[in-house]
């Protein structure tokens, strides 16, 4: 039996102003993945397809063992779906959507829903419309957390609200996700968002994977590092190197590929290294953005 619980395999989806193109994503049983995307990225497309909402032009995609869109009944009841645009329905309480939720999985467990009731701090015989923003995303993760899926699908969850509900849902989030080992896919344009949660991340843009690796290596891999020139000479061009900035005889070497060596391959042609610096997952990822567009870091 196979220990993936998300396996996409030359994935593409062609719309008349988008196109999805060879995507190749593997997530195993037990881990969280942050996806991380620009607005327009195709985050929410291939999410599509692998909840089998629209079928890929061409490629193999497998969830939970399931092969989507043909299996996507099987797949789904062990998915649990959050999404921000989700519409509950507005005349009812929480309650009534509790007991819905019951009657189709028998998973459901009313106690774990209560505790969660507690932990989001929300009031079951409240009406949907008239919660905040936050208290109907915490809403729509109870739904789905509730019924103990195999497999949690996130898209964009936090999209929409303010810092504080932003920080009261990802902490619930977290809360929860301490106690239980799930399977989860957590897509954002949102670095620090995913950088909590995730234990690895896939970077999307224009509709192609250019990046997918555990957190821990982006973290560790990528450098800037500062380098004086000397003039007339040229920073050696050595493997893992995203940009090259100029400013005067300073150069600063941006490298996906960091290691003990990197220091003495740029200063190799006389350059004098005056400092390292490690970087964040928001300018790691802008930096591989901005490398496979072709452009300078902003």
């Amino acid at each position: 039996m196979t220990n993936l619980a998300i396996e996409c395999s030359g994935v593409g989806k062609t719309y008349k102003e988008f196109t999805l193109k060879d995507i190749d994503l593997t997530l195993e049983k037990g881990q969280v993945m942050g996806f991380i995307g620009p607005n327009g990225a195709g985050k929410s497309t291939t999410i599509r397809i692998l909840m089998g909402m629209v079928a890929q032009d061409v490629g193999d995609v497998r969830v939970l063992g399931h092969r989507m869109p043909d299996e996507q009944a099987d797949a789904k009841r062990n998915i649990g779906y959050v999404s921000e645009d989700m519409r509950l329905f507005p005349t009812a309480t929480l309650a009534w959507h509790m007991a819905f939720m019951q009657k189709i999985y028998p998973g459901w467990n009313p106690k774990y829903a209560d505790e969660l009731l507690r932990r989001f701090d929300l009031k079951s015989g409240q009406k949907m419309k008239g919660m905040s923003h936050g208290q109907r995303v915490k809403s729509t993760l109870l739904l789905a957390l509730a019924r103990f899926p195999t497999l949690l699908i996130l898209d964009e969850p936090t999209t929409g609200l303010d810092p504080v509900a932003r920080q009261e849902v990802l902490g619930a989030m977290m809360e929860v996700l301490a106690d239980e080992e799930r399977t989860i896919l957590f897509s954002s344009h949102n670095t620090q968002d995913v950088e909590q949660l995730a234990d690895s991340i896939t970077f999307i843009d224009q509709g192609q994977v250019i990046s997918s690796l555990p957190k821990d290596a982006f973290m560790e891999n990528w450098r800037r590092v500062r380098l004086e020139v000397p003039q007339g000479t040229e920073v050696p061009q050595i493997p893992g190197v995203k940009q090259i900035q100029h400013s005067g005889s300073i150069a600063v070497v941006t490298t996906s590929s960091y290691t003990d060596e990197t220091a003495s391959l740029l200063s190799a042609e006389g350059g004098k290294i005056l400092g390292t610096d490690t970087m964040t997952l928001e300018e790691i990822f802008i930096a591989d953005v901005s490398a496979s567009r072709g452009r300078a870091v902003p």
